[in-house]
């Protein structure tokens, strides 16, 4: 949960100064975001994502282990995987 307030903590810094009003800030979500300022926009973002993704690394097998055998108490094989899914990182190949 910590990386995920990292990442997004990130990207909005990187979105911060393209806020609309004068105040700065995006409570309302509004950017304003000049054209040729959009490839390092993209760029920036995708460096945050990937600075925040690099730090996670891959789950020991101590971790697994402990989020499965919780996992075992729970009523259905679908609110395991919904465990697995917030612990950890999956991804597709």
């Amino acid at each position: 949960m910590a990386e995920e307030r990292t990442a997004t903590e990130r990207i909005v810094a990187v979105l911060r100064p393209f806020a609309s009003n004068w105040s700065g800030t995006l409570g309302r979500g509004d950017l304003v975001i000049p054209q040729r300022e959009i490839p390092r926009l993209i760029h920036d973002i995708l460096s945050a994502v990937q600075d925040s993704e690099a730090s996670r690394g891959e789950a020991g097998d101590a971790e697994v282990f402990h989020i499965v055998s919780e996992g075992q108490r729970l009523p259905s094989m679908q609110d395991l995987v919904g465990r697995l899914r917030e612990a950890f990182l999956i991804l597709r190949r």
